[in-house]
């Protein structure tokens, strides 16, 4: 596992936490290349839970260095709370590295975030209110504080009055709320400098040293590839690249360092907040996967939306990120089920759509072309090898690798570190 890629296949929650836990026993870096404090995974380690939305999942292993690289955002005040509580709990957060190009999630942007969701009305986008997207729309007007900044006060200062005085137009005289305080946002943000500069480096570097070195390097994405700011089902989608290809640019590699990418993917299918979604159920059905499979935000509390397993959906997160393999979560939830459904196509306006369709007015209109396929009623929590699966859930799991044409490396059969079979290297 020289280096690998692990991103979520469909909407997000796939499990990839437990995931990157799993392969980092085994890694010496552990790099999160997306996204701010709006993703969370939880990690389970015997009756301990740890949720965590900032620091990789590497943290738990004392050898693995865990990095948050410069495509994500960074609210260092959520940031340093993660680290004082891992080190309450007896985790060594010590190792962690930074970039220093990494990009501020700055008081401002929370506010904005809140006030334009809420202005929105129905056409909201269901974000996390946590400053996210503006602080990515920042970094790419080039309106962006970085890491690197907190350091130097004076150019902290200047880039904050420059910024602060056009959000404070905005703020008053568009969504009617009161200016914010520069001296009150840089008296805060700049303390916050001491406590960071022990973390904070070159990790461009840092991850190609490991590379040139041989060691063993793990990209971690947040959200998943149908959030997507290109790729996804966008306007419903996050403010960065969970894909394959977020990983290079938001680590600052080449694609030549890669050798695998995992998609992590549910034996169902769910997402949170609004936007379409083709086999959501609303039933009983729904429901069960809701109670059963625990499908709450880690980070939000916010209830999951579920249905059954799209492999149109999952054929189109293999091509858009190369996979090698897919990483299967969660089977253990369908042995409530007596009978499951998978979408092998959908039906819009007439149509009969195999591949995602692009335009939004078509997905909207979509209704899944279901395949049946027998459920199995036991419990497989237990179960460590694929042959002691029962028939009809190896069967699942071989229509699943029929359907995309990638291998199932690894299934996921409960939330705990060792519920895991392997089934190839």
């Amino acid at each position: 596992m020289p280096a690998t890629i692990v991103l979520g296949a469909q909407w997000g929650d796939e499990g990839k936490g437990k995931v990157t836990d799993v392969f980092a026993e085994n890694a010496d870096l552990v790099v999160r290349y997306q996204g701010g404090n709006n993703a969370g995974h939880t990690i389970v380690i015997g009756a301990e839970r740890f949720a965590l939305s900032l620091i990789p999942s590497g943290v738990m292993y004392p050898a693995c260095t865990p990095v948050i690289a410069s495509g994500c955002v960074i609210d260092p005040k959520v940031l340093l709370a993660e680290i004082a509580m891992l080190t309450e709990r007896g985790v060594d957060p010590s190792g962690l590295r930074i970039s220093s190009n990494a990009h501020l999630i700055m008081p401002y942007h929370r506010k904005l975030d809140a006030v334009m969701e809420r202005y929105l009305g129905r056409q909201m986008i269901g974000t996390t209110k946590k400053g996210i997207g503006p602080a990515y729309t920042d970094k790419y007007s080039r309106q962006g504080i970085r890491i690197q900044d907190l350091f130097d006060p004076k150019i902290f200062r200047d880039k904050l009055d420059v910024v602060l005085a056009d959000k404070n137009k905005l703020l008053t005289r568009v969504y009617n709320q009161l200016p914010m305080d520069a001296e009150e946002i840089a008296t805060e943000y700049l303390s916050y400098a001491e406590a960071l500069l022990p973390f904070v480096t070159d990790t461009s570097l840092l991850i190609w040293e490991a590379i040139e070195t041989k060691q063993t390097v793990l990209f971690e994405g947040a959200q998943g590839t149908l959030l997507d700011i290109d790729h996804g089902t966008y306007p419903f989608v996050t403010s960065s690249s969970p894909t394959a290809g977020g990983a290079l640019t938001g680590s600052g590699i080449g694609p030549k360092a890669i050798d695998r990418v995992v998609g992590v993917a549910k034996a169902y299918i769910s997402r949170v907040g609004t936007g379409p979604f083709p086999t959501e159920l609303s039933d009983e059905i729904g429901e069960t996967m809701v109670t059963v499979g625990g499908e709450f935000g880690t980070v939000t509390g916010r209830r999951r939306r579920c249905g059954w397993l799209d492999l149109v959906a999952l054929r189109y997160s293999a091509r858009v990120n190369s996979l090698t393999q897919i990483f299967l979560t969660k089977i253990d939830i369908l042995s409530e089920f007596d009978t499951l459904q998978v979408a092998v196509a959908y039906s819009s306006l007439g149509e009969t759509y195999t591949e995602l369709p692009r335009q939004q007015r078509v997905l909207y209109n979509c209704t899944p072309i279901y395949e049946e396929l027998p459920g199995w009623k036991s419990d497989i929590t237990g179960v460590r090898r694929f042959a002691d699966l029962p028939k009809e859930a190896q069967q699942y799991i071989e229509f699943i690798e029929e359907r995309t044409g990638v291998p199932i490396g690894w299934v996921s059969v409960g939330p705990e570190r060792q519920q895991v079979l392997t089934r190839s290297s």
